[in-house]
């Protein structure tokens, strides 16, 4: 496999290898990556410090899917105003991603909370309110076949890849309505991770102002109770990946679970999510170019006859991705990481969570 040096702010083929070999164990050790691609832990650790200088890949951390109430939201605007609202709704850090669409609206939001009239008041009195937002359009999560941090690149050889923890089957998980009580600390770790997912536990325990034995035990336990979900990213035109789509469809009720699950396991797709309203599922793909959406959708018609898609809208720019400001090339710019906003819940624990892990963005 090559390692040719390439500081232009592309990827190499090892550096893809790395970013899959992180995909899959977001935290392992250098040496474990390097032994599954035959190449020493330093070769790994200094081309993955290039990468995350360059803002080509990074690894970050957020509650899990379980955790919190999720929607997505479809926002016209005035076109003068279109800049600040990006700008105001990326560092907003429960709005976790940020994308200006085609379409019959001008972004798309991707934001969590820690309830449902928590969620209502941010989308309808905090975004909604904002100088130049003509309308929203809320579509709640309901269950989650896949998630971005599920995709990967498959830029590694099968032999390397089965050297490395196997890949946690694909679940549905359904998405929360009431979040459940975090404690300061654990919001504390969770920003930390936000920042740099594979901080060590000495460096959690600086960050945040615990003993490394404590950082430890904690994150730990949220790992262990799937309470907090790694991932690695990429700044995806840079891999060749220039075309993201949105897709609506509509699935018959009683399919609408298996049919969610084959979906999330095709090759193109980063997630794809039952949602509320007139469409049900919601699929989000990366492709090589925009002439990919043909085969694709030819596909999903093959294999899913009574999958209709209703909407399609193409992503022009990504200003921010899972707790990431991204620039108009698709790299990290700076993190914001995921925090859910105080709950509006009377005496609701997870107010008091959300409340005492308040997020600075700056």
């Amino acid at each position: 496999m090559s390692d040719a040096q390439d500081s232009g702010g592309r990827f190499s083929e090892l550096d893809l290898a790395i970013v899959e070999a992180l995909q899959a164990a977001p935290r392992a050790p250098w040496s474990r990556v390097g032994s599954a691609l035959g190449v020493d832990a330093t070769t790994v650790a200094r081309r993955w410090d290039r990468m995350r200088a360059q803002g080509l890949a990074w690894v970050t951390a957020h509650t899990s899917a379980k955790s919190a109430a999720v929607a997505y939201v479809e926002v016209r605007c005035r076109p003068r105003a279109l800049d600040r609202i990006i700008a105001a709704t990326a560092e907003r850090p429960w709005v976790f991603s940020v994308d200006e669409m085609t379409g019959d609206f001008d972004l798309f939001l991707s934001l969590a909370a820690p309830d449902l009239p928590t969620l209502g008041h941010v989308v309808h009195r905090d975004i909604g309110a904002l100088p130049g937002v003509l309308s929203t359009r809320t579509r709640l999560g309901v269950t989650l076949f896949s998630a971005g941090g599920d995709w990967r690149m498959r830029a590694m050889e099968p032999a390397a890849r089965a050297r490395l923890p196997p890949a946690s089957p694909l679940r549905p998980i359904v998405y929360s309505t009431r979040s459940q009580e975090r404690s300061a600390e654990d919001w504390s770790l969770l920003r930390a991770l936000g920042g740099d997912g594979r901080l060590g536990y000495t460096e959690l325990g600086a960050a945040t102002g615990m003993s490394e034995h404590t950082a430890r035990r904690r994150v730990q336990r949220m790992i262990r109770d799937q309470d907090i979900s790694f991932r690695c990213d990429i700044a995806h035109p840079s891999a060749g990946f220039r075309a993201m789509v949105v897709y609506l469809a509509n699935v018959a009720h009683g399919n609408l679970r298996f049919t969610g699950n084959a979906v999330a396991r095709m090759e193109q797709v980063r997630s794809c999510v039952s949602v509320s309203g007139p469409h049900n599922l919601l699929i989000i793909v990366w492709l090589h170019g925009l002439d990919g959406m043909a085969g694709f959708e030819a596909g999903l018609s093959e294999r899913f006859p009574d999958l209709e898609i209703r909407d399609r809208a193409v992503a022009l720019h990504s200003p921010k991705r899972m707790g990431r400001l991204l620039d108009e090339h698709g790299r990290a710019v700076r993190p914001v990481p995921v925090t859910l906003p105080p709950s509006r819940l009377a005496g609701a624990p997870a107010a008091r969570g959300a409340q005492s892990g308040a997020v600075r963005t700056r």
